[in-house]
């Protein structure tokens, strides 16, 4: 992770954050899929079975990697072609159930939710040790309203593979909101327990500052004088408390070392910035480097532009 200056880190969206392999890939399959010749397909197809092919046992990894691939494939004809040309794969068939899902979520609803099922439980087969068959039916799970018997069913099955995995802990978080099937003393009491026993730098660990960023956009969301002291929130002892446990030790050179780390301290630039502690702020943004994730940074705009006009606040000490 490079600690340079954020005035000299020119500020962009990028999925892929500082995985190197994961975005020469993404650059390679915008440049050759819009052909959709069979060619042009094959050489796709052999493109992401080479990267899901690396760092076996890298479930942080391969999750990161897998997450970024299939929003980039939704809407296209990647995912299903390659699982027609290898149906035993278990990479092809987790990569095109992903696809459906981040395409569910940008339409509202799945095509096909028995068959995107379908394609979770072989994927699990075929690789029995995999937890990413099961993040992504924790997905279908959620899309699906399930109850939540069902729903913690596919969580254990995570948890028995992957302590630690970030997506499922972040999936979780938002199933137990109010705005899905929870509540926020579920929202209170799942944080509180991964807090007792999580190590201070796994992959879940934005899991409880995650949280309170919810809930901070869901007191701006109400709108009227609720919205105008929203900042109030950062000043509540469980946020504040978030806050300091994340800023006194992300931005440390080395301290957080999974796969979305860069993700994790947009989130605290964002928290810090939105509690007017911009001081800590100016050394995590210089560690982000300019890279950007959609999340927290796009409530309405550009999430770029939010960014860069947030980190100018921080740099300029306005």
């Amino acid at each position: 992770m490079a600690f340079l200056s954020s005035r000299r880190k020119r500020a962009r969206l990028a999925p892929e954050l500082d995985d190197q392999d994961l975005g020469k890939l993404l650059k390679s399959l915008v440049a050759t899929a819009r052909t959709g010749t069979i060619a042009t397909t094959e050489l796709c197809v052999a493109q992401m079975s080479r990267l899901l092919e690396q760092d076996p046992g890298d479930w942080d990894r391969r999750t990161h990697r897998i997450d970024v691939l299939a929003g980039y494939l939704a809407g296209s004809h990647l995912s299903r072609s390659w699982v027609t040309r290898e149906p035993r794969s278990a990479d092809a068939l987790v990569l095109h159930a992903w696809t459906q899902v981040a395409q569910a979520r940008a339409q509202g609803r799945l095509e096909d939710p028995a068959g995107t099922i379908d394609t979770c439980l072989r994927a699990a087969e075929l690789a029995p040790e995999d937890p990413t068959p099961w993040v992504a039916l924790l997905a279908v799970a959620r899309l699906e309203r399930r109850e939540q018997s069902q729903v913690f069913g596919v969580w254990n099955e995570i948890l028995a593979r992957d302590r630690w995995n970030r997506e499922a802990y972040l999936s979780m978080l938002n199933y137990l909101s109010p705005q899905e099937a929870g509540s926020r003393v579920q929202i209170l009491e799942f944080v509180d327990a991964l807090r007792a026993r999580m190590p201070a730098n796994a992959p879940c660990v934005a899991t409880e500052l995650s949280a309170q960023i919810l809930h901070y956009h869901a007191i701006l969301d109400r709108g009227g004088f609720e919205a105008l002291v929203a900042r109030n929130h950062w000043s509540q002892e469980m946020a504040a408390q978030a806050l300091d446990r994340a800023a006194h030790t992300w931005s440390q050179a080395g301290f957080l070392r999974h796969a979305k780390a860069l993700a994790d301290l947009n989130l605290l630039a964002y928290a810090l910035m939105a509690a007017d502690r911009r001081g800590e702020a100016r050394s995590v943004f210089e560690a982000v480097g300019g890279i950007v994730t959609a999340w927290p940074w796009r409530t309405g705009g550009d999430p770029v532009t939010e960014f860069d006009e947030t980190r100018q606040k921080a740099t300029m000490g306005q």
